[in-house]
Parts: structure tokens; C-alpha cells; sequence
């Protein structure tokens, strides 16, 4: 059976920990973020977080809102994950695929912080209120922007990723029962 599990959420909720281990599921791990990380890297831009969400507004504004997923679409198979949607108008592409479900993982601002802190990419922000200042940048109006609280209301399934990683696994394991 064709399964395609989006993920959207906001930084540093576990979104990555999630393609991950479903990758270990057997899922093939695609990501919307590397096809702008491409696109910068092409560019000759540093992939810090600001310039990629600069890339990303910029192919939105130039290919249309939905641009990354399509892009990304051609390259699905029968059992995928594709991580960092962040755009309603992608979650539209996708819907449009069978068997596509979006999945929002959610974690609070404070353990988001201190795992953005833990993990230290570059141009990441160093305080609560940065950090916070940063999402609502990424929680524009503009339909060629960033639109993640828009996104996450799309969501089918919710995953609060607010413990340790087992816990994470167990409720992801009940998620995948649902698709048996």
C-alpha cells in the first residue's frame, strides 16, 4: 500500500527525530528543507536558517506557493516521509496524492528552545525571546512565505514530542498501527 506521512511543526519540536526514526521503519526520508538547501547552496549562500527561509520565500514567490512540494512529488515512492512542510499551499500538492497524511508534531516553546539551543545550528537563536521572534517570522500572512501555524491547523495527526525519545517511538508506533 502507498503511504506518504507529511511533517510540519515548529523548530526544534522533533521533527527530524520523527523522519528519522521512521526511516528506520522503513519509510524513504525526504526533506522540503534540502530542496532549499539546494537552491542556496546553488546560490553560493551559507545554510543558515535565515537565508534558507530568504530561498525558500523566494522560489514560493518566483514558482508559486506550493513550488517545493512539487518539486519534491516526482520523487515518491510507495512508502514515504517527507519532512518540513511549511506552507498550506504544499499540504494542498500533497493532498492530492493518494494515501497522504499531514502529521504535526508539537512540542512547547521551552524544550523547543533548549533542544534548538543543544543542537547549535548556525544562525539558530541564543534566547528565549530571539527564538520566539524568529517563529513569528516563519508564521507569516503571505501566501509565498512560511505559514507554519496555518500548516500545522492542516494536520490530520498531532504527535506531542514533549519527553524522551522512547516515548516519541511508542506514540509513533501507535500512529503506524493505523495504517495497517
Amino acid at each position: 500500500m502507498r503511504i506518504v506521512l507529511g511533517l510540519t511543526g515548529p523548530n526544534a519540536a522533533g521533527k527530524g527525530e520523527v523522519a528519522d526514526y521512521l526511516h528506520t521503519c522503513g519509510f524513504a526520508l525526504h526533506s522540503l528543507s534540502n530542496i532549499v538547501r539546494e537552491e542556496a547552496q546553488a546560490r553560493g549562500l551559507p545554510p543558515e536558517r535565515e537565508h534558507l527561509i530568504a530561498v525558500g520565500n523566494d522560489l514560493r514567490r518566483n514558482g508559486g506557493p506550493s513550488v517545493l512540494a512539487d518539486r519534491l512529488i516526482p520523487r515518491l515512492g510507495d512508502q514515504d516521509v517527507v519532512d518540513s512542510i511549511r506552507n498550506p499551499a504544499e499540504v494542498r500538492a500533497f493532498r492530492a496524492l493518494p494515501h497522504f497524511t499531514l502529521i504535526g508534531v508539537a512540542a512547547a516553546t521551552e524544550v523547543r528552545f533548549r533542544r534548538s539551543l543543544g543542537r547549535a545550528r548556525p544562525g539558530d537563536p541564543d534566547t528565549l525571546e530571539s527564538f520566539e521572534a524568529r517563529e513569528r517570522q516563519e508564521n507569516s500572512d503571505d501566501p509565498n512565505s512560511q505559514q507554519l501555524a496555518a500548516t500545522f491547523e492542516m494536520s490530520d495527526r498531532i504527535v506531542w514530542n514533549d519527553s524522551d525519545l522512547e516515548s516519541l517511538h511508542r506514540s509513533l508506533d501507535r500512529l503506524l498501527e493505523l495504517f495497517q
